[in-house]
């Protein structure tokens, strides 16, 4: 699988920086569409959305050396080569959630009402996205044949890059961009309801994000470990639970017509 998009000799780009981007852009057009939708202030939304974009970026790769210490502290300018690759979606959900934090705290805006418009965008960004992993050869699962492979009716380009290091592989990068395809329709769908409350799409982001990333993570052969424990596992059960307080728990979804996702305001 050939990782360069387009060789012009001194730079190289690559398709990983090429689906990052897509991500970014698909993501950004989902929010400005419900922005507008709701007569939000664009400035507002998109000078944050600037700074968390950047800043879930470097944390997603900073999340992703930090346990890969041991090479990285040997290799410390290879830190910025995030063009090879190395993005840890977490990271960037952690750092870029901080940011959304800050950046509404400041402007005295509802921070939750603020990521349950981000989070829709951001599952059809992470659909896109996982595409630059099959083209960097990672994010891949355990050895299977070619026949299985082919069995699952998968085109035969994909299963050519799913040979890496002498077997072929489990296309996890696929089924975790099918899940959140899907996730993405499915939050179109809450979207709509009626009485739905600030949070509850947020909740429901961590909650259809998480249980499928469990599942997948388990077929991954090249996941961050703490210890025994898959670190994406983890982090998902802990976004399941604040998921499930937010869409059943939360004390403002007590009353079904106080503190709507549609009256609440964004200046």
């Amino acid at each position: 699988m050939n990782r360069v998009f387009l060789d012009l000799g001194i730079v190289q780009i690559y398709w990983y920086s090429i689906f990052i981007l897509l991500g970014v852009l698909g993501a950004m057009f989902v929010i400005y569409r419900e922005i507008k939708k709701q007569k939000i202030n664009v400035d507002f939304f998109f000078n944050m959305a600037f700074y968390a974009v950047l800043f879930g970026i470097l944390g997603a790769r900073l999340y992703y050396c930090f346990f890969h210490f041991s090479y990285y502290q040997h290799h410390f300018l290879e830190i910025f080569e995030i063009w090879e690759g190395g993005l840890a979606i977490h990271g960037g959900i952690l750092f870029g959630g901080l940011t959304i934090l800050y950046h509404t705290k400041k402007y005295q805006q509802s921070t939750l009402k603020v990521l349950d418009i981000v989070v829709v965008g951001l599952l059809l960004g992470q659909a896109i996205g996982r595409w630059g992993n099959f083209f960097n050869g990672e994010a891949f699962g355990q050895i299977v044949s070619e026949s299985t492979l082919l069995s699952q009716g998968l085109p035969k380009w994909i299963v050519n890059g799913m040979y890496i290091d002498g077997a072929y592989h489990q296309p996890t990068f696929l089924y975790e961009s099918i899940w959140n395809l899907l996730g993405f329709l499915v939050l179109i769908g809450i979207r709509r309801y009626k009485y739905l409350h600030v949070g509850q799409l947020t909740g429901s982001y961590l909650i259809w994000y998480s249980t499928g990333r469990i599942f997948i993570e388990s077929l991954r052969t090249d996941s961050l470990m703490l210890g025994p424990i898959k670190m994406a596992q983890l982090v998902s059960f802990v976004f399941i639970g604040i998921g499930i307080y937010l869409c059943f728990f939360r004390k403002a979804t007590k009353n079904k017509f106080q503190n709507l996702y549609r009256n609440s305001k964004v200046e």
